[in-house]
């Protein structure tokens, strides 16, 4: 009996289709490059074109920098447990204690300074809407939720 085994997934780094997009962003903003420095020789050109003729080799650049880093991620994702690594890249992180600041705790219900400054909260909230009734005008000696 003969085991044929499904063939193992290309890795992402090779795949043909990824290659053909970057070299084609790549060369597209390089074209594109080439059209603003055209643009910029010719009688209405600006400088905006130069800054344009600038940007685009950037973009291309960018874009074969971010493959390669692809390439590394993938790479470094598909190496084998078994390969040495150092304490420090095994050892769980964690920020050391007194980096940050601690956070605050609530108040007691019971405390009574907490309770008193509630009640003088209270009663500024009273004033304040007893002095808004009267200076609308309205006297009314008690009021109604509803």
């Amino acid at each position: 009996m003969e085991c044929v085994s499904a063939p193992s997934p290309r890795p992402a780094h090779n795949r043909p289709a990824l290659i053909a997009l970057v070299i084609v962003v790549a060369l597209g903003c390089l074209a594109l490059a080439w059209w603003q420095w055209e643009r910029f020789e010719s009688a209405s050109g600006t400088g905006q074109n130069l800054g344009y003729a600038m940007q685009w080799p950037l973009f291309a650049a960018f874009a074969v920098f971010a493959y390669v880093r692809f390439v590394r991620l993938e790479r470094e994702a598909e190496e084998p447990a078994s390969a040495p690594r150092t304490a420090a890249s095994v050892a769980p992180r964690e920020i050391p204690a007194g980096i940050l600041p601690e956070r605050p705790k609530a108040a007691p219900a019971d405390d009574p300074e907490t309770v008193a400054y509630n009640q003088y909260l209270v009663q500024l909230h009273a004033n304040d809407i007893d002095a808004q009734v009267r200076s609308a005008g309205l006297h009314a000696t008690e009021r109604n939720a509803g």
